[in-house]
């Protein structure tokens, strides 16, 4: 049924887009890409629906399908004129590791399709190394994770490795790939399908220059001219879900939970992609819904993960404010790294500070044992070139988000796990998993770390609590049921996802401003920075904090569970509590999210600060009819405030 009607829409959205723009209901705005984020801030509602606007848009994607440009990439929220990077990355990404990236996505869904030929033949073959291996690899091409290309040069061929290891098993086996299996597929371009090219043992790829002859063969465009625009942007909309999928997957593994049927999922979503059915919208949209399914069991997976092994995050104060001595500042999201760095240091005199979304490490028991994790310096991710430059002491990347860095501070950072920055040291784990970060600590030791003379010019911050997973959150239900009952607390706001320098995300800071005092907000993930040292208060009546963090992005998780278990309390579901969902998105792992709560069917989700670039208007209208996903109202936070307190 959903198929069927999204081949009309789009069909029909295609024959008469004007129409489409100039229909001026505020429920649709969602309808077509939203350039009036980029307007003053007088805009209207019907100034979305500005039919000029459309056209400029679709023109703009016509212009870029026929220029021949250095690369093409919009996956993230920051790209270009919010269309694509077609130069350079705004991210920094060169045209160069752009298309590396391609490539390896390509040859990992050679890689995925050959798995997946493998587990679902009689023989019911599967390799652990190359479930690990896929999901590392898709991870390694998230925003701002990797920028070096000798390191993607070692994906690919070890990907190609991988595909002969696997190949040899099921030949061993009797298991033959079906000829059906490599049939070429016309998105594929001059390249033949994936699996087949894996295969290849004739395929010379000596160096990267070598193989950029090929990997500029294997970028959206190619899609784009076969499929069109939309039906290409939902293959990369699945894409971009399984790279945020893939990334939690791997934290949860590096903590020794996995669960096969994730490895079976993605491995049968990028054997789908190279097959013919992932011609048809509607099979293609089906599957990124299958994809949220999948990834709220990762959620879930890596939620345990934490617990199992660090504890269930309690509320905990945390100082902004240095203290003296050599320093270590950990920034990404792996907990299991921030864990064996802190026993590493323990009593070698170095303290530990948390950046970016490593900030609910603190609420976790068996982190904050450790008494030289001392605080947190600095704000959200993009602020790095600003906090690790005045940081005195040694860097340790752990995940996304990196950004290529300043001479300031490049002979402090260290990359680890699948990240990777030009000139920059990499901690790679042993056979076992163990990383040695000796460099990390000797680099800290050479560093005059703080002093009191310099925290002396400093400015005084105030603490800020984290630590408020479901399980501490449930733990007070009693008093949130009893405050809404009585009206004591009439919104709760779930508000929060990834941050980002554009301007147009001061509406995020700005919305507070407008909030009632019998409301609550729930942060997660580097959204928080833009409000969490601030002083909301605690609830009228009661001595619950008005402003409670659930941790990092992928502590969504967290939220569902609270929503869900306050839904039974009333007897109603998600959709029908007092709650609005106002998720501003930056990458890849926002995006899994974003399908989570799609598949689990939560409406009326704001996103902004702008719509996702490879979603084209017929596409965006599908969600928006099916969902009412909503664009975030930058213009005006107020009026945005107000629907949300109507429950709109």
């Amino acid at each position: 049924m959903l198929r069927a009607s999204v081949m009309s829409k789009v069909a029909s959205r295609k024959a008469a887009a004007p129409a489409v723009a100039a229909r001026a209901s505020c429920r649709r705005v969602g309808a077509m890409r939203v350039f009036a984020f980029q307007k003053a801030a007088g805009a209207t509602c019907d100034n979305l629906h500005d039919k000029n606007a459309l056209n400029e848009r679709i023109q703009k994607s016509k212009d870029l399908l026929d220029a021949e440009s250095a690369m093409m990439c919009y996956q993230c929220e920051q790209t270009k004129s919010g269309t694509g990077c077609t130069d350079i990355g705004v991210c920094g990404k060169t045209p160069e590791v752009s298309a590396l990236q391609d490539l390896l996505i390509y040859s990992v869904k050679g890689l995925g399709s050959l798995a997946h030929v493998a587990r679902t033949s009689p023989a019911k073959i599967e390799d652990a190394a190359v479930n690990t291996f896929i999901n590392g690899a898709i991870f390694s091409t998230l925003t701002n994770v990797n920028f070096a290309d000798d390191r993607f040069l070692e994906f690919v061929t070890d990907c190609r490795k991988h595909h002969a290891q696997l190949a040899a098993k099921m030949a061993a086996a009797g298991v033959a790939v079906p000829a059906a299996e490599t049939a070429h597929q016309p998105w594929f371009g001059s390249m033949p399908h994936p699996l087949a090219w894996n295969s290849d043992a004739h395929v010379a790829l000596a160096g990267v220059g070598e193989m950029l002859e090929v990997a500029h063969k294997t970028g959206v465009k190619e899609r784009q001219h076969v499929l069109g625009e939309t039906l290409a942007g939902l293959q990369e909309l699945l894409m971009y879900g399984l790279k945020g999928l893939c990334a939690y997957a791997h934290h949860a593994e590096a903590l020794g939970h996995t669960d096969p049927a994730v490895y079976a999922d993605v491995q049968a979503y990028l054997h789908f992609l190279c097959s013919p059915a992932a011609a048809d919208v509607g099979a293609v949209l089906d599957a990124c819904f299958r994809a949220g399914t999948t990834n709220f069991r990762v959620m879930e997976m890596l939620s345990n993960a934490h617990s199992d092994t660090f504890g269930h995050p309690t509320p905990t104060p945390v100082t902004l404010n240095p203290v003296p001595g050599k320093a270590i500042l950990v920034t990404g999201h792996d907990m299991h790294d921030i864990h064996m760095l802190l026993e590493q240091t323990a009593g070698k005199g170095i303290n530990v500070y948390t950046h970016g979304e490593m900030l609910p490490a603190h609420g976790y028991p068996g982190l904050k044992k450790y008494p030289h994790l001392v605080g947190h310096f600095g704000g959200a991710w993009y602020r790095q070139k600003i906090d690790f430059a005045v940081f005195p002491g040694a860097v340790a990347v752990t995940t996304n988000c990196v950004m290529d860095p300043l001479t300031a501070y490049k002979d402090n950072i260290f990359t680890i796990n699948e990240t990777g920055l030009s000139g920059v040291p990499h901690i790679s784990a042993d056979a076992n998993g163990h990383k040695d970060f000796t460099p990390i600590i000797n680099r800290a030791l050479q560093l005059p770390g703080f002093t009191a003379e310099s925290i002396a010019k400093m400015e005084k911050k105030r603490d800020v609590t984290v630590g408020f997973g479901h399980k501490s959150v449930l733990s007070v239900a009693p008093q949130l049921i009893e405050a809404i009952q009585e009206k004591r607390l009439e919104h709760i706001f779930l508000v929060g996802g990834c941050d980002g320098s554009e301007p147009q995300r001061k509406y995020y800071s700005k919305l507070y401003q407008f909030m009632p005092t019998n409301t609550m907000v729930l942060t997660l993930g580097c959204g928080k920075f833009r409000i969490f040292d601030q002083d909301f208060g605690t609830l009228p009546g009661t001595d619950l904090p008005r402003l409670l963090d659930m941790g990092q992005c992928n502590d969504a998780y967290s939220a569902l569970v609270v929503a869900t278990e306050l839904a039974k309390v009333f007897k109603t579901d998600v959709n029908h509590l007092p709650l609005s969902l106002d998720l501003s998105w930056f990458e890849q792992k926002a995006v899994a999210v974003l399908l989570t709560l799609l598949s689990l069917g939560v409406r009326n989700i704001r996103l902004g600060p702008r719509l996702p670039a490879f979603l084209t208007p017929e596409a965006v209208g599908v969600l928006v009819d099916k969902f009412n996903l909503i664009p975030a109202n930058v213009a005006d936070p107020a009026a945005d405030m107000q629907m949300m307190m109507d429950c709109k």
